[in-house]
């Protein structure tokens, strides 16, 4: 979903996305927020009621793996990469490992 599609997909669904709202932290800024909402309001239909806390653990692993550079098990990664594809998160940062940074020193 692009930004308009998302903003369109609320619009027509005013109930799930009042109820995808109240899982939002305190803490999370905008920037970090629509594309973790994204994240959910894709992939909530897959998921039973009873099942909800497992999807909002699975998109803050990826939040927090975009945003933060958090690490994780490659399963669990390529998991929530691919629950994520086609989310557009502008100005991400990018993170390097020790090993890259330990590498690039000795190259000079």
């Amino acid at each position: 979903m692009s930004a308009p599609d998302v903003h369109d997909f609320i619009q027509q669904n005013r109930a799930l996305a009042d109820k995808v709202e109240t899982y939002r932290g305190y803490w999370e800024s905008e920037k970090h927020w629509e594309p973790r909402r994204e994240f959910i309001l894709r992939n909530i239909n897959d998921f039973e009621d009873r099942q909800v806390d497992h999807l909002l653990s699975l998109s803050m692993v990826w939040a927090n793996h975009v945003f933060l550079g958090c690490r994780y098990s490659t399963e669990l990664l390529e998991k929530v990469k691919e629950m994520a594809e086609g989310i557009v998160v502008e100005d991400a940062p990018v993170f390097k490992t020790r090993d890259e940074i330990m590498k690039n020193q000795q190259g000079r």
